[in-house]
């Protein structure tokens, strides 16, 4: 059972939220904060595995929240639940932690299903950020964590595909580079992806940038 912090000011999302969640066999106590402060404090007094995070929060924004629960619990999982997906909100939230990035029109079930799957270590962006996320990442400077490679047993190969994949570069692009078939690149993608235990290219770029690119 997992314990699950929902941090949102509205009391009618809040209330919808619990509800869905309530009878949910995977989902054990329900904690409810209405602001940053107060969802740092419960988290200092509780454990608690998952924070469905709001970003326009009073006294204290989401992305700053997240941070901060990082900071208490570096194993707690942020799931970002809004109706922003401003391009600086999207990153910042990425760098502050959070596993999830979802629109507050998802239904209950799906969300559900996500907390699931972040629990269990994936990683799951809303398409409507998903460029974003590429657009963005895959243009800063990083410097390389070997653990990371060793954690997730890569070859050599596949951490180069992998830094072109992060540098934004598609599987032609790619291959041309490298003076293999498109398919010989297709399967070293696959591979990436399995390894790295995630289901999409962006994905592999948000993890990578989490862990390989320190």
């Amino acid at each position: 059972m997992n314990n699950v912090l929902i941090v949102e000011d509205h009391a009618l999302i809040r209330f919808g939220l619990k509800t869905a969640f309530e009878n949910n066999r995977f989902i054990g106590e329900i904690f409810e904060a209405i602001n940053g402060e107060d969802a740092v404090d419960i988290v200092k007094k509780h454990k608690i595995d998952v924070a469905i995070m709001d970003l326009g929060l009073p006294v204290m924004n989401g992305i700053e929240t997240s941070k901060e629960l990082k900071k208490i619990n570096k194993n707690i999982k942020i799931i970002v639940l809004t109706s922003h997906n401003s391009e600086t909100e999207v990153i910042d939230s990425i760098r502050a932690g959070a596993s999830a990035y979802c629109s507050k029109d998802i239904s209950p079930e799906r969300l559900s299903d996500i907390i699931i799957s972040v629990i269990d270590g994936a990683l799951w962006f809303d398409a409507k950020v998903s460029d974003i996320i590429i657009k963005t990442l895959t243009t800063e400077k990083r410097k390389e964590n070997p653990d990371f490679i060793k954690n997730y047993n890569l070859t050599e190969r596949e951490v180069e595909v992998l830094k072109y994949i992060c540098d934004g570069l598609n599987n032609g692009e790619i291959s041309k580079i490298l003076d293999v078939s498109v398919n010989t690149i297709k399967v070293h993608v696959s591979s990436i992806i399995q390894k790295l235990e995630v289901e999409d290219r962006t994905q592999v770029v948000v993890k990578a940038f989490k862990n390989l690119f320190v």
